[in-house]
């Protein structure tokens, strides 16, 4: 018998350019079996990502036959001269930064950790420390370059509220197969949410597409309106208590601020959710009714923790569940509910 087959996902080493390169080229002989430009990219150099090769189509990057490529969805065909040109790598611009993290899994090709609230993933405007890219930085010896310069090694993107599980890549071809499992929705993703209400189903789809608030920039809203992008959330109740409910719930897409404008939707926002609820903190006493010896503010951020992860190891294919502790605040109000809010 020859060698063993490669685990699936895996890719050959001679499917992945030299790092150094800086043009991907090729003439078509024959008919592609996959005409669409994008996919043809991703298909043919699939160390980048499906959507890296759309950006660099929007962004000018690919010719056919000399001339820039006007849209990802565009047609190739035999004789077609498709020319890539990649973006030069850039050297990590983050300051590695000595901030305790709660690592919960870790190997030579990624790193997962168990994100606090109140802390953002990576550098944005007004924040170019204190993020976990920076705490991530210090303690890898190395993340991957596959994403902007200012967010090495992140692969998907937790809120600055929501706590939970998020995976760092440590290389390009860990970043690569990261991203196309994202990308192909084959990532299980569940959330735990504490939410205003019962609801009266024990289960229920969300399905409904998802864009930018047409009046708030910073919001997401349902759009009917053909602006919105496919979005699809699956909640189970865990537990319910006179006026709240934890809910479990799984998402099929990633739209920014998913579970939280889809359970507003349907009429149970996520507790404390400054955006999309109408309190923006929990105390003992509001729980308590005023019953209670003592106050306390027991959360003051979105009731949204990412619970679990399970994946495809990038390197190995076996399969990989990651899951993050519940942090002190969202522990502290379900125990309040459980004392005060029984039913």
């Amino acid at each position: 018998m020859g060698e063993n087959p490669l685990p699936e996902g895996a890719l050959p080493a001679e499917a992945l350019p030299p790092r150094d390169l800086q043009r991907l080229a090729i003439t078509l002989q024959h008919e592609p079996g996959e005409t669409r430009l994008d996919r043809f990219l991703a298909q043919r150099w699939p160390s980048y990502s499906r959507s890296t090769y759309q950006k660099l189509i929007r962004d000018g990057r690919v010719t056919v036959n000399g001339r820039p490529a006007t849209k990802p969805s565009a047609d190739i065909h035999a004789g077609d001269a498709v020319e890539v040109v990649l973006y030069k790598r850039e050297p990590l611009g983050i300051v590695p930064e000595p901030i305790p993290i709660d690592i919960i899994y870790e190997d030579a090709d990624l790193v997962a950790v168990a994100k606090q609230p109140g802390i953002i993933v990576h550098p944005a405007r007004g924040n170019p420390h204190g993020t976990l890219v920076n705490a991530v930085a210090y303690h890898a010896e190395s993340l991957s370059t596959g994403g902007a310069w200012w967010r090495p090694g992140v692969v998907h993107r937790l809120d600055r509220d929501t706590s939970g599980v998020i995976v760092f890549a440590k290389n390009d071809e860990v970043h690569c197969r990261l991203a196309r499992q994202w990308e192909r929705r084959t990532v299980e993703k569940e959330y735990l949410a504490v939410v205003e209400g019962v609801p009266a189903l024990d289960a229920d789809r969300i399905d409904q597409p998802l864009g930018r608030h047409h009046k708030i920039r910073e919001r997401y809203a349902v759009r009917r309106d053909g602006t919105g992008r496919e979005a699809v959330s699956q909640y189970e109740v865990a537990e319910r208590f006179d006026g709240f409910a934890s809910v479990r719930v799984h998402i099929f897409t990633g739209r920014t601020h998913q579970i939280r404008v889809h359970m507003a939707h349907v009429g149970h926002s996520v507790v404390a959710d400054r955006q999309y609820g109408s309190r923006s903190q929990v105390t003992l006493q509001e729980i308590a009714r005023g019953r209670a010896e003592r106050d306390e503010v027991l959360l003051e951020r979105q009731a949204l923790h990412a619970a679990r992860l399970r994946l495809e190891h990038p390197r190995t294919g076996a399969p990989l569940v990651l899951e993050a502790p519940l942090p002190p605040d969202m522990t502290r109000l379900l125990e309040a509910l459980r004392a005060w809010r029984a039913v």
